[in-house]
């Protein structure tokens, strides 16, 4: 259903909007974590190891496809905002042919330089074959990923979080059916871990194309409106998607890097190390996954309310949020600080102590941080919600370069609890940068309108 967040109380659109962007990123990561718990408890850690090598890589892939086509929602959602309906339709119409055409050119490129890739990022020689098959794979289904969060992004543009949640529960238990049929019926082994990712999400995307005919008016497309004119107009437009979708694809690729920069570290320290840190990782997004979902939400909020330039409703629904986010992340740290071990010894049934060791002082250390990573969750939405990408640029820029000198100095110095403090560190100069950028944007924003407002009364007058 799609909600107008232009009126009503900010924190009650929040939630409500919030509530199936919690459960589908839930889901998202058990679509995640179904590969890594199914090949760790059935082939063993080196699999397990496998897969966790590349993990980082696999994100980033995915992190430049979600930038991408969330910046292009930003434009639907501020078209919305505005009462512009033939222009959420055109949005819908430019963001699918720009999403599909970027994708395939980037899973070309990515596919042709994989060796490359994994041999810089010191993939051992004991997990890279089934390493290299996991994310070749992925990269050649790629244009499943895309159009399935791009079909999401512009349903959640237009104030409906629950009905992406339906398509994602569907694939995540095909995910999971599909992983065990091929790892133990057909003995397909990592290879076949990642071909059901492929597979279910492509079921999402056929999914969501039959439900947006039937119950998305606004987003019905004629074959008549796929004869594009390539005129000023549609350049124009497209220049508008990607001015907002490429920024914020190289913000997620950027934050991408510095995760495998971080793996690539802590690639050298062997398959112990490289298993602990995957299951303390996964076990993090899911403790993080209530503050990612406030941020996702607000960022829908925030374009709706930018598009009918109602400042005084963002600036509020920020404050709200961000004191909702503080108090998750003390909850979650001390769920993570003392459950963290008994977590991850049921992540990964073949597991030694050592690594459950390993994987707990990862844990202890990053949870003291997590205030600041909830704030760049809500500073960062709503800052993109305005369409603003610089600030968030800058935080991602500042985020790679702290993160990548602490993981290889601090690693160096002290081992890989030295590269545990390199995550904490790009936090706290990411969220500081952000919270700057967004009061000085907002008031920036804010003083443009009220002086073109000025000089329109007075050519009036």
């Amino acid at each position: 259903m799609i909600t107008d967040m232009t009126k009503g109380d900010p924190l009650k659109h929040i939630l409500v909007f919030s509530i199936p962007l919690l459960i589908g990123n839930i889901f998202q990561q058990l679509y995640n974590i179904a590969d890594l718990v199914i090949v760790g408890r059935t082939l063993g850690v080196e699999p397990f190891a496998a897969i966790g090598a590349v993990a980082p890589l696999f994100f980033l892939i995915t992190f430049v496809i979600v930038g991408l086509t969330n910046g292009f929602a930003v434009i639907t959602g501020q078209r919305y905002g505005a009462k512009d309906f033939k222009g959420v339709k055109d949005s819908f119409i430019i963001s699918t042919i720009l999403s599909t055409v970027i994708t395939i050119i980037f899973s070309i490129v990515c596919a042709f330089s994989m060796k490359y890739i994994l041999n810089w990022m010191n993939v051992p020689d004991n997990i890279y074959q089934n390493a290299f098959w996991y994310v070749e794979i992925i990269v050649i289904g790629l244009l499943a990923t895309t159009l399935y969060n791009m079909l999401a992004s512009v349903v959640r543009a237009l104030g409906d979080s629950k009905t992406p949640l339906y398509f994602l529960i569907i694939a995540s238990i095909l995910n999971i059916i599909l992983a065990l049929t091929f790892i133990i019926v057909f003995h397909m082994g990592v290879p076949g871990s990642a071909i059901a990712v492929i597979l279910s999400q492509a079921i999402s995307v056929i999914l969501c194309l039959i439900f947006i005919k039937h119950k998305f008016p606004i987003l019905h497309i004629k074959r008549s409106d796929w004869r594009i004119k390539f005129d000023d107009k549609f350049f124009q437009s497209a220049k508008d998607h990607l001015k907002v979708g490429i920024p914020m694809s190289i913000q997620f690729s950027i934050i991408g890097i510095g995760i495998i920069i971080i793996q690539s570290v802590c690639n050298t320290f062997g398959s112990d190390v490289i298993a602990a840190v995957t299951a303390a990782l996964r076990i993090e997004q899911i403790a993080t996954l209530p503050m990612i979902s406030f941020g996702v939400a607000l960022a829908a909020y925030v374009a709706q309310n930018f598009g009918a330039r109602k400042f005084k409703r963002i600036r509020l629904g920020v404050l709200k949020t961000s004191t909702i986010n503080v108090i998750l992340s003390l909850c979650m740290a001390g769920i993570m600080r003392f459950w963290g071990t008994d977590i991850i010894g049921a992540f990964i049934g073949t597991a030694t102590k050592n690594i459950i060791d390993i994987a707990h002082q990862y844990l202890l250390i990053s949870t003291i941080f997590y205030f600041f990573l909830g704030q760049i969750f809500i500073y960062r939405n709503a800052l993109q919600g305005m369409g603003e990408t610089l600030f968030p640029l800058l935080a991602c820029i500042a985020e790679l370069v702290m993160r990548s000198f602490a993981a290889i100095y601090l690693a160096i110095k002290f081992g890989y609890i030295g590269m545990f403090y390199s995550g904490p560190i790009a936090w706290v100069s990411a969220s500081s940068v952000l919270f700057l950028g967004y009061f000085g944007s907002i008031k920036h924003i804010i003083y443009k309108v009220k002086e073109k407002l000025h000089t329109q009364l007075m050519k009036y007058n």
